[in-house]
């Protein structure tokens, strides 16, 4: 566990081919059922301070008390996804921690002299990405899971705790638990 950040409850990946990264995830790891929202618009975001949106597809999916999250990125929207695969980069892109405090764990992290490269959402579903001066390498998001997002995540931990290998990708509309 991390003592600045508390566990480590999700590691993404930036994929150029999301569903042959599902697959390999389901037939080579074992890892699903994957939730996928394919091509959706991350309306709302920042990337160095400027609005932006990224056409993501997404897919979710648990591993023990880990979520597994694949992006790739459809378009050219300023992004950290987008500066990951322009660079020819494809694997392990940030750690999240979850947090039911976002703006007093954003505060102490700013005041730690992190910076906020990218946002996106709205309370109470927020999340950043942060970077530090220091050693260059994967990203710290700081997801918020008060609202919907955080029941839908609760969710798909509970269908992958019994997962039998039925329907390894399930499609889904939105980061709710009606969605599931």
């Amino acid at each position: 566990m991390s003592r600045r950040f508390g566990d480590i409850r999700q590691i993404a990946y930036c994929v150029s081919d999301i569903e042959a990264a599902m697959r390999h995830w389901v037939e080579v790891m074992g890892v699903g059922p994957f939730f996928f929202l394919p091509r959706m618009l991350a309306r709302g975001s920042t990337f160095r301070g400027r609005p932006t949106e990224p056409e993501l597809s997404i897919a979710l999916s648990q591993s023990g008390a880990t979520q597994i999250e694949l992006i790739q990125q459809h378009n050219d929207a300023p992004s950290p996804f987008r500066g990951f695969i322009d660079a020819g980069i494809e694997g392990q892109h940030h750690v999240a921690f979850w947090t039911r405090t976002f703006d007093a764990d954003m505060a102490r992290h700013l005041g730690s002299g992190y910076t906020v490269l990218s946002t996106a959402r709205q309370a109470p579903d927020r999340n950043a990405f942060l970077e530090t001066c220091g050693y260059p390498g994967t990203l710290i998001e700081i997801s918020e899971i008060n609202g919907p997002k955080g029941e839908f995540f609760r969710r798909i931990g509970e269908i992958a705790a019994r997962w039998d290998g039925a329907a390894p990708i399930r499609r889904v509309r939105a980061m709710t638990p009606e969605a599931i």
